[in-house]
């Protein structure tokens, strides 16, 4: 759960090194533990591990070797004294909100927020007595507006599902912690290879693992970052509850790892090359990408980003029709909605990844029919533009 002790490596090398211990047999890449229990010496050292007295493992629902490595790696990559590993990006967010908030509590989040994140907010934790302010886009004061008494947290993704819009994390922490709340980062578009909010002062880092993490479309996984404090809190609910990430995820996703720098810079200069094409195509009306000159808050991107990502997305012009035929003539491209894979992905957010919120709550985002949503890999960006401009005409 704690971030390792490293002597001032370098983020490549805590990437493929961090956390690592070595069994017994002292192997060179890291173990896979695919077991559900561990066997203890005797009755005095089982109920000293149960009560956490004897630091060791217990039980895979909460206690893992491979699962830990993960933790530690990624606490150390994002800078955090802790991290805790979960099932998926969603459960990440969600054992935040039980871990953290209880009933009569509010959330302010970002109206710019990935569709199940909304659905979350808006339709299931009211059920349980939380409820969440959406705020449009309008800048810092809008989400200073938004504050209330009994607000615990201020969620956001920078940049945003799918129109990339980009937060100023350090004037929002003030915000937030001004108002007795903490400040919570999606940074699953980012990764800490490109944007490490907490040096920014976020209190929390939310990562859809599934994503970059893993960088191959092979396994689900989430985590959330933060504090020893926070984590204590964030852990006592999984250990109860369970959304726990399994050790084979956590192994594959450590493997990701070890790629994460190269990925994310190479995928990042790509998505520059397509967003820069994309501008050029008259059916194209409007491209978003935070690399571009011509995205409202490039400048904020470029101060807090080390580079603009791998997230392209694009209106077409002629609404959903015109959309929807750039996406079925597409040969190359994958026709999918998950991203951060070394393979190319396109989807409608419209249809798909926000199409269970309502028409209105969709027009708030800004995610009109048109629009199109590409994650760029690392095929050839020739091949990609070949591959789209069958669609476009």
């Amino acid at each position: 759960m704690s971030a390792p002790d490293t002597p001032g490596w370098a983020f490549d090398t805590l990437a493929v090194r961090a956390g690592q211990e070595r069994s017994q047999f002292n192997e060179h890449s890291e173990a896979l533990y695919l077991t559900s229990s561990f066997v203890f010496d005797n009755a005095a050292q089982a109920a000293a591990r149960f009560s956490g007295a004897e630091a060791g493992n217990v039980y895979a629902r909460f206690t893992n070797p491979t699962v830990t490595t993960l933790q530690e790696r990624l606490a150390a990559l994002e800078g955090a004294e802790g991290c805790i590993a979960t099932a998926s990006g969603m459960a990440a967010i969600l054992s935040t909100v039980m871990a953290l908030m209880k009933s009569g509590e509010h959330i302010v989040a970002s109206r710019s927020i990935f569709g199940a994140t909304q659905q979350l907010f808006g339709n299931i934790l009211p059920r349980f007595g939380v409820e969440t302010s959406f705020v449009d886009q309008g800048g810092i004061e809008a989400f200073r507006a938004a504050m209330r008494p009994d607000t615990r947290l201020v969620f956001i993704e920078t940049p945003s599902n799918p129109l990339t819009e980009v937060f100023d994390i350090a004037a929002l922490a003030e915000v937030a912690h001004a108002g007795g709340a903490l400040l919570v980062v999606d940074n699953c578009f980012c990764t800490p290879a490109l944007q490490r909010p907490l040096q920014l002062g976020a209190d929390l880092i939310i990562h859809s693992a599934t994503k970059y993490l893993d960088g191959q479309g092979r396994v689900l996984g989430g985590a959330v970052c933060g504090s020893a404090a926070l984590m204590e809190e964030v852990f006592k609910f999984l250990r109860t509850a369970g959304p726990t990430l399994s050790p084979f995820n956590a192994w594959v996703i450590l493997k990701g790892l070890e790629t994460l720098a190269v990925r994310m810079k190479a995928q990042s200069a790509n998505a520059l090359e397509m967003a820069q094409w994309l501008e050029s195509r008259p059916q194209v009306a409007r491209v978003f990408y935070p690399g571009l000159a011509s995205h409202p808050q490039h400048a904020l991107a470029m101060r807090q980003q080390t580079a603009g990502g791998a997230i392209v997305s694009f209106e077409v012009k002629g609404e959903r029709e015109a959309a929807w035929r750039v996406v079925d003539s597409c040969r190359l491209l994958s026709i999918t909605a998950n991203l951060g894979d070394t393979k190319t992905t396109i989807t409608h957010p419209a249809s798909t990844t926000h199409g269970r919120i309502s028409a209105e709550a969709r027009a708030a985002s800004g995610i009109g029919e048109g629009l199109l949503r590409i994650a760029v890999g690392l095929e050839s960006p020739a091949d990609l533009q070949a591959d789209l401009a069958r669609g476009l005409g």
